[in-house]
């Protein structure tokens, strides 16, 4: 639904930009196998989706992880397609052209960028990579770079899509290439000179983000995601090396990396040594570290040490993990030009990320929040930085994803029982994994004395948490974040943990005041 919606909505924009383009004018330089058809017919948009074809579209028919767009060919064409790209041959249909060539998501990447007029020459493009964080970088990075009278900063990340003039909400992290450089235009044309994107291993695995050339590329962490779709974590860190080392296409001209990540020497060699590199960590071996850090119930301070100078940070942020997250975001903003002097000021009013660590207030003398924590590593570190600013008992609300990695599910619940007084198993996005075989899994890391109870319902899960807290504790329900839906077998329903927890607290005093 999201998808659609989104779709309709860049493809109304780019069809102002390129309405008299040609199928041949796209096809310059661009490897292909054969062309059928007329190759002068005019395009009037992309696309992979055949239900979203209209009359002019050029339709990108490869097959992917649900289903083969080649099956849809007919349909698109039915709709209006002016042309196919496929890598398969094909029997030229009536009303359009065939193009058959050897790679198809290069060639949409490539073609996407043509179409839109290559609006990446006229910004400076950012790249965050990393299991954890991302979002919490890019989003910082925005705050700490505009500022007002400053051009916009752009922006493409989980949460949403900020184009400068308006914002769209996120259907992936890093969207679909003929996505991907109708939101670069949009930004460009909207008078944004910085565009931040979060990168994701499938963008980069799924060529799209294929020749896009960053001018400065972050690399945060690695910890234990995706599998179900990498086979193993080492395909997964190849995956993102290749952000780093011109197998996109392109080589960033500055690297930032994590010097705290057990990767970071591996990567670290693996860049051309022509390129700037910056590092930054916890520890003095880095270019900009931090030290003298102190965790407060509402944010922490610490003094930040930089080749430029050093300062003392007051950051909103809670918790080691964002600490790192900090000092990321001010090494790729000095790389910028940002000053770190500014960079300290602009700190101070950060207002967060929505559903990481977000507070839920409804007048409840205890702690509720709710974070993306996803993983076992992520789980581990917010729980370890809640831990000593408690001073009641830790409550724990989080479920695991169906259809995906399903090793991490008894990892993520070690990483909880560890930490928590009490936990509710519950469900995450179960799509078509039934919830009990979900709990099988996360039941491996469970014994008879284990702090824990299952309860399929998420919405009572979380009832049930907020039901049990007393003065001092904190509730943390995981897992969703920012996200405002459940998904499936076949339907996604709204749901958004703030506004049920928020919802739930207020019935709760309510009935308290009735009593």
């Amino acid at each position: 639904m999201l998808a659609g919606a989104f779709y309709l909505l860049t493809q109304a924009v780019s069809r102002t930009y390129r309405m008299n383009t040609k199928l041949s004018e796209l096809l310059q330089g661009i490897p292909v196998q054969s062309v059928t058809g007329d190759p002068h017919s005019p395009i009037s948009g992309l696309c992979s989706d055949s239900r979203r074809v209209t009359p002019g579209t050029l339709f990108f028919a490869y097959d992917g992880l649900r289903t083969d767009g080649n099956f849809y060919i007919e349909e698109a064409v039915h709709r209006g397609a002016a042309a196919i790209v496929s890598e398969r041959p094909g029997r030229v249909p009536p009303r359009a052209a065939y193009v058959q060539v050897a790679n198809i998501r290069r060639v949409m990447a490539d073609i996407a960028r043509r179409f839109h007029g290559f609006p990446e020459r006229d910004l400076e493009l950012i790249a965050v990579t990393g299991t954890n964080g991302k979002t919490t970088v890019t989003t910082l990075l925005k705050h700490l770079l505009e500022a007002p009278g400053e051009p916009p900063v752009g922006l493409l990340g989980t949460v949403a899509y900020m184009l400068g003039d308006r914002t769209l909400p996120a259907y992936r992290t890093t969207p679909e290439a003929t996505d991907l450089h109708a939101l670069l235009a949009q930004m460009r044309d909207a008078g944004c000179t910085r565009a931040l994107m979060e990168v994701s291993s499938h963008g980069i695995e799924q060529e799209r983000v294929r020749n896009v050339p960053f001018r400065i590329a972050a690399y945060l962490n690695l910890t234990r995601d995706h599998i179900d779709y990498h086979g193993s974590m080492e395909e997964y860190f190849s995956v993102k090396r290749r952000l780093f080392t011109g197998e996109t296409g392109t080589v960033p001209e500055i690297v930032v990396l994590n010097r705290d990540d057990p990767y970071a020497g591996e990567l670290e060699s693996a860049v051309p040594r022509d390129r700037r590199i910056i590092t930054f960590g916890l520890a003095k071996e880095a270019d900009i570290y931090a030290a003298d850090i102190e965790m407060q119930p509402t944010g922490t301070r610490f003094r930040i040490h930089t080749p430029d100078g050093d300062a003392d940070l007051q950051s909103p942020l809670l918790g080691r993990h964002n600490v790192s997250n900090v000092l990321a975001a001010f090494a790729i903003a000095s790389a910028s030009g940002a000053s770190l002097s500014i960079l300290a000021k602009r700190l101070r009013g950060f207002p967060g990320v929505p559903g990481r660590l977000e507070k839920v207030e409804a007048g409840q003398d205890f702690n509720v929040l709710v974070d993306y924590a996803h993983t076992d590593d992520a789980l581990r570190n917010v729980l370890a930085m809640l831990r000593p600013i408690t001073p009641g008992r830790l409550l724990v609300v989080f479920g695991c994803g169906g259809n995906r990695d399903r090793a991490k599910r008894p990892l993520m619940t070690a990483a909880v029982l560890a930490d928590a007084d009490f936990a509710w198993a519950t469900s995450d996005n179960p799509r078509s994994e039934a919830v009990a075989d979900i709990f099988a899994d996360m039941r491996e890391a469970v014994s008879a004395d284990s702090p824990i109870m299952f309860v399929e319902d998420r919405r009572r899960a979380i009832h049930l948490a907020l039901l049990e807290a007393r003065s001092g504790d904190t509730v943390l329900i995981a897992g969703k974040g920012h996200e405002t839906f459940q998904e499936f077998a076949d339907s996604v329903v709204p749901f958004d943990d703030c506004r049920v927890a928020r919802e739930l607290l207020s019935n709760r005093l309510e009935s308290t005041r009735t009593d």
